[in-house]
């Protein structure tokens, strides 16, 4: 072999190397699947579209000055007195439902996401208490999980919000309660195989803090079904949100959501006014599929038993 081919080889080698670093191999892997790819880029224009909602809507339907009850229920694509035309058409307050679409992305998503990492970061440390330190630690979080888990999550929420008033602050918390048990559970049996590890043995025959091992050491390790459960229950927390509103339990009227606004349009439905709710239900409906595909693929390729089947 010539000197001259040592370089290229060389340079091979490395790229190689480079290509198969996990960023890269977890990229490419969940790319395979043209559905969550999809699933992925409506998932990042609806979180653009909640967030940038208040420059995008071309109302504000929380602002009462600019309501006008003489543009209330106008059918799609009708043209108020003002010259404003109402692409998606206007509820029973005169609101724009393409604007109110938005606003109500930006509460359901935002809800869903902030509950769900609340949940996660709650349900992953106790998770770690009960694997690591076991014992009475151990057995009180899994009773404690255990008791949550054999309620339906519709019914402990609601039995929480009747104690609570409707709130954005209120529902986070039924939220978070609902969803908590999931986390600690899958964290204490994944703490519980990587507790008996080298690594772990190791770092504890140093000395290191209890804390330290847990949060520094433990906790990466526990973290791919963790996310899995995550992208799935923010779907399932946005879903259970919804409904609560829907009943009339979750945000105010002031700020509605999606479920508030299908529950504003119900009463309308058999008058022929179906844009009311039709609208935000399709919005609901398109979110959770995305958020659902991402976490589908998210599983797959995340999930080592997956991969070798």
């Amino acid at each position: 072999m010539s000197t001259s081919t040592v370089p290229q080889n060389a340079a091979k080698v490395a790229g190689t190397a480079k290509e198969q670093t996990p960023f890269r191999r977890f990229a490419r892997q969940f790319m395979e699947s043209k559905l969550a790819m999809l699933g992925l880029v409506i998932l990042g224009l609806i979180i653009l579209i909640a967030i940038f909602a208040p420059w995008l809507a071309p109302q504000n339907p929380y602002d009462l000055a600019t309501l006008d009850v003489l543009d209330a229920r106008l059918a799609p694509g009708e043209q108020a007195g003002s010259g404003m035309t109402f692409l998606l058409g206007s509820d029973e307050q005169g609101r724009d439902m393409l604007s109110a679409v938005m606003y109500g992305l930006r509460i359901s998503v935002g809800v869903g996401v902030v509950s769900t990492v609340i949940a996660l970061l709650l349900g992953a440390t106790l998770g770690l208490l009960a694997g690591f330190i076991g014992g009475r630690t151990e057995a009180f979080i899994m009773r404690v999980a255990d008791l949550q888990l054999s309620f339906p999550p519709i019914l402990l929420a609601l039995i929480l919000l009747a104690f609570l008033r409707p709130g954005i602050g209120n529902i986070v918390i039924a939220l978070v309660a609902v969803q908590w048990a999931y986390y600690a559970r899958t964290t204490r049996s994944a703490a519980l195989v990587e507790r008996r590890k080298e690594y772990i043995e190791a770092a504890t025959c140093l000395g290191l803090p209890p804390g330290r091992i847990m949060f520094r050491h433990l906790l990466p390790n526990c973290l791919p079904p963790l996310i899995v459960i995550a992208a799935l229950q923010v779907a399932s927390a946005i879903t259970l949100e919804a409904t609560l509103s829907f009943l009339g339990l979750g945000v105010p009227v002031t700020e509605p959501s999606l479920g508030m606004l299908i529950a504003n349009g119900q009463q309308y439905m058999l008058s022929g006014k179906y844009w009311i709710s039709f609208f935000p239900g399709i919005a609901l409906v398109i979110t959770i599929v995305a958020m659902n595909l991402v976490a589908d693929q998210l599983r797959d390729v995340l999930n080592p038993r997956l991969q070798t089947q």
